[in-house]
């Protein structure tokens, strides 16, 4: 379902300026490593995404860096208590997840391939890089989206992954029986960059979801036995998407119903995507990790998880959302609140930390992965 009839007042402009903030970056990556010493089946993780995911690529790939506000404070300021490229106070989903199978966090590609000091890939590597799309840089060129200042695509990260194998490995191919492939959110800045376009959501969705099951029976094809790949969130309960839609445009939870239908008709169809892979590639593991039905559950009983606000953002000015373009979160005009873990929404795109955690133990738990995520490590422990 399009987003656009309910934005259409919107000028281009506005919705260049605003979708830049999603794509900005600056320096710094973490690197500290998890202090559990539980075993746990996997000794590698390799994770692609977005901004969602990315620990610190997008500095370094190539592209303008923009305003640079992820690089200053208060961004990292719960956990790492400084930034470290990530698109929130702390931690995200992959941080969580390494934390789970007891991995130190995952070290972006662009520090392994510039022999940054201390970064090790023996453990895995993070290519996700922000505002990364699902479809090739190149679509968005022809069709002058010029919101799509991010070259980076789900296909770009596969071939970072493939010189990474050839560097390390000396081939395109690897054992991967003890590796987790985490493929997070991919496709939700493929939506934004067409938005004030003639392009229909229905194309974005045809050619994101090709080029994400192109990606993942390139990885499959490789070895790929254990592999999770997350769907798209409830984007129309995140501030910017609720700064730029009309007020009659909600949903049951108060959120932007023309989004948050586009993304669960997207989620749907790649959920029938990935069981074709799974008869396929009858050997491999494939888990969907549902970010839409997590997100949505905590969205509609926020206080069960000790939210106590669930549209405005914890960093970033002005009203009714703490949402402005011009003076978002990292920059000096914005302020952050004193206690992010009672917020859902961080800088007006992306999360915090204590959200990350709500949805990362959905995922662990099996609550909103499906399989669950411990079939997939019960699998793995039992062919070894």
């Amino acid at each position: 379902m399009s987003v656009r009839p309910a934005m259409a007042s919107i000028s281009f402009s506005t919705i260049t300026t605003l979708f830049i903030f999603i794509l900005t970056s600056s320096s710094c990556s973490a690197s500290t490593p998890s202090t559990k010493t539980t075993p746990h089946p996997f000794k590698k993780i390799y994770a692609f995404g977005d901004s969602f995911t990315d620990t610190g690529n997008t500095r370094s790939a190539s592209g303008p860096s923009g305003f640079g506000h992820v690089g200053n404070p208060p961004y990292g300021i719960t956990f790492f208590h400084r930034s470290t490229n990530r698109y929130s106070d702390g931690r995200l989903v992959i941080d969580f997840i390494a934390e789970s199978l007891s991995l130190p966090y995952l070290q972006p590609y662009r520090n392994i391939v510039s022999n940054a000091s201390s970064s090790d890939a023996s453990h895995g590597v993070n290519f996700a890089v922000a505002g990364s799309t699902a479809i090739n840089h190149a679509f968005f060129v022809k069709n002058n989206l010029t919101l799509d200042i991010t070259p980076q695509s789900i296909i770009s990260q596969l071939n970072w992954f493939n010189k990474f194998l050839e560097t390390h490995q000396g081939s395109k191919a690897g054992n991967f029986d003890d590796t987790l492939f985490w493929v997070g959110e991919i496709g939700v800045n493929d939506y934004a960059y067409t938005l004030g376009s003639s392009i229909p959501g229905d194309t974005i969705q045809k050619l994101g979801i090709s080029s994400v099951t192109s990606f993942l029976q390139a990885l499959l094809k490789k070895g790929a036995k254990y592999v999770v790949v997350q769907g798209l969130p409830i984007s129309g309960c995140l501030p910017l998407a609720m700064s730029l839609a009309a007020e009659d445009d909600r949903d049951s939870i108060g959120c932007v119903k023309s989004v948050n239908d586009q993304t669960s008709a997207h989620n749907l169809v790649l959920q029938a995507k990935l069981q074709d892979l799974r008869k396929q590639f009858p050997h491999a593991v494939i888990t969907y990790a549902d970010y839409w039905n997590a997100y949505y559950t905590v969205m509609k009983n926020p206080s069960q998880y000790g939210f106590k606000e669930s549209f405005k953002a914890c960093c970033g000015s002005g009203d009714p959302y703490n949402f402005n373009v011009f003076a978002v979160c990292g920059t000096p005009s914005a302020s952050a609140c004193s206690n992010p873990s009672q917020y859902i929404n961080w800088d007006g795109v992306h999360l915090t930390e204590a959200m990350y955690k709500v949805i990362t133990d959905m995922f662990v738990s099996g609550k909103a992965t499906h399989p669950p995520f411990s079939y997939l490590l019960d699998m793995k422990l039992r062919h070894g």
